[in-house]
Order: structure tokens, then sequence, then C-alpha cells
């Protein structure tokens, strides 16, 4: 990509010099006075057998830890993003690739919670995540969450609108964020999933610097229309609750031991909103907090009646089980178990 060429007419301008705008500058836009400049990265800016592996480099800068494959000749790419209120809007045109999100890379940015609604503005590409793969016509636009695997196949190259919304603004908007993932928002299918593609499809990163409307005005359309366009799916809620509660058990057998597990650590680790969580809690009579206690106190019961155990304290069994206070593990085991420790073990 020839960074000096003009701008082709709907796209963004080319990079020049790479603009750093500070991390903490996300979602603060609206209250800033001065102008933010979009970051840029650019394969132009390195020799042709380096770009493929400086890309890779920009995009898990850019966005996410990511992994990508393609041609190493003749491979080009650009990226370009600027933080418009809490939206991150991001703009690439690259050479075929296939990109992934791994387990590793998920583990390497725990911190990572993102949904990406992404646009494609002219050759078809594939997207899939929670077992479905979608093919994305030019104009459509479909959600991926950070917080699982996904793979884009972009046979003919990206060239692609990308808004980054955090977790927290997506769950403000959508009940069951993950129930909507890898489904296109079709422009040519009447209905809302049309007018938020037609609505997204203008975000660029030089929105940045001089918004068209104010910034809170244009993340509420975007928040509203997204909201329309992922209606919930009563059919499916059912058994997505209840898949997701034993999910949720597993997870909390795994991870009983940490005293100061939350709802929150438990929902990053499923992928899911902590709102969908405590719906699935509830779809099963229960909530987090009683079925997390149950949990520790099954295993409790198990390793108090374990001969083989019978030289550990049943204060260590206790934190063993995520119960640092003695006093309290014992009240839990007569209260939830019918007996103290000691009686367990004698039983």
């Amino acid at each position: 990509m020839n960074a000096a060429a003009p701008p082709r007419p709907n796209h963004p301008a080319p990079c020049g010099k790479p603009m750093r705008w500070p991390t903490e500058s996300r979602g603060t836009l609206h209250s800033m006075t001065t102008p933010i400049e979009p970051r840029c990265w650019s394969t132009a800016a390195v020799p042709a057998q380096q770009r493929l592996d400086y890309w890779v480099g920009a995009i898990t800068e850019g966005f996410l830890a990511m992994d990508a494959s393609g041609s190493r000749q003749d491979f080009f790419g650009e990226l370009r993003c600027a933080p418009l209120g809490s939206v991150g809007v991001n703009w690439v045109e690259a050479a075929p690739q296939q990109v992934w999100r791994t387990p590793r890379g998920i583990a390497r940015g725990r911190s990572e919670q993102f949904f990406y609604l992404l646009g494609n503005m002219e050759a078809p590409w594939t997207v899939a995540q929670d077992g479905r793969e979608a093919l994305m016509r030019p104009g459509a636009f479909a959600l991926v969450d950070s917080r699982r695997p996904y793979r884009f196949g972009f046979d003919r190259g990206p060239t692609t609108v990308s808004l980054e919304l955090p977790l927290n603004w997506v769950t403000r908007w959508l009940a069951e964020p993950e129930l909507h993932t890898a489904r296109p928002f079709d422009p040519d299918v009447p209905g809302w999933g049309a007018a938020l593609a037609a609505f997204a499809r203008e975000w660029r990163p030089d929105m940045a610097s001089a918004p068209p409307l104010p910034v809170q005005l244009l993340e509420d359309q975007l928040g509203a229309l997204l909201s329309l366009a992922c209606p919930p799916q009563a059919s499916h809620r059912a058994p997505a609750s209840a898949a997701l509660v034993e999910r949720l058990r597993s997870v909390l057998r795994e991870r009983l031991a940490e005293p100061g597990l939350t709802a929150t650590d438990v929902a990053a680790c499923l992928g899911c909103s902590v709102r969908s969580l405590h719906r699935a809690m509830g779809s099963a009579g229960t909530t987090f907090a009683q079925t997390l206690m149950a949990e520790r106190m099954a295993t409790a019961r198990q390793m108090l009646a374990n001969p083989a155990l019978r030289q550990v304290s049943a204060a260590e069994i206790g934190r063993r089980v995520g119960l640092l206070d003695p006093s309290h593990f014992s009240r839990a085991c007569r209260r939830l178990l019918g007996h103290t420790p000691s009686a367990l073990r004698n039983r």
C-alpha cells in the first residue's frame, strides 16, 4: 500500500507518521477539547520480507492478541484507529489472510473484554464463532466476542470498519450478547439489522477529530440500533441457560479453592455477561452464591469422609474449598450438611 497515494472516496486518509493516543483516553473523548488523531500502522513502513510479521504485531497492538497467516510475497496492510467516546473506531485494508483469536491469545489478555461489530465494505469474507460460521457479503456487519475463540477468512483481503465495544457498554444494551455472535446484519434483509449496518458503515477513525453529532448521541444511536437488531431469542433461552449453568458448575468445581471468587470472575471465564450468568442461575431456581457454597460443601464432605485425609485438619479442608475462617467453615457445615466437620469425619 502506497502511503503517499491520495485517499479513495469514502475511505480514511492514508497513514502518514504513526500517531499514538494513550490507552487512558479510551472512552473520554466527549470530555476532551483537543482533537484526537488516529493511530496508524502501515506495512509500507517496513521492508517487504518483514511485512507479514509486522502486521501480526500491528493487529495485536491495535486490537487484541491474534494470529494471522498470509502470503509473504506482496503482503500489505494498513490499520487506523481512534476512540469515539466509549467506542473504538478501526479501519483495516490488507492483503488476503486468515486471522484467529485463539485460547492462547485470550489467556494473554484476560483484561481484554470487548465485542467487535465488524462491517464488510468490499469483497466477501467469512466469520466463525460459537459454532456458527457466516458469509459476510459487502455491506454486512457481525458481532464477535473477544473472550472466546473466533476466526476470519479474508480470502480476498479485508476492507473493513470495526467498532470496538467494551463489554460493560454492550451489556447495557443486550441481555445475552453471546447469542448474537457470527450472525450477519445483512443490508439487503429488511429490518433493524439493515438499519444498524447502514448506520455503522459510516463510522471512520477520522470522526474522532470532528464528530458529525455529539458523541453521546452517536453512541446511544448505535446502542439502540444494536438492541433492536438483536431481539431476545426465546427459543434458545432455555437450552442456552441450562448449558450455561452446567458450564458454570464445572468452573466452580475447578476454582472453588479461590477465596474471593466472584460472579464477575466466573462470567469472564465463561465468556458471558454477569447479567446472563445471574439470569441463567435464576432460571435454574438458584443463585451464584448458593451454587458456589453448595459446590464447596459437596467437596468438603468428600474430603472429610476420605480416610487418606484423616491427618488434614478441618480448618485446612475449609481453606482448600475457599473458606479461610475455620468458624465460618464449621457453621456452614452445620447449616448445609447437618453436622460439624468432626462429626462428618467420624461418621
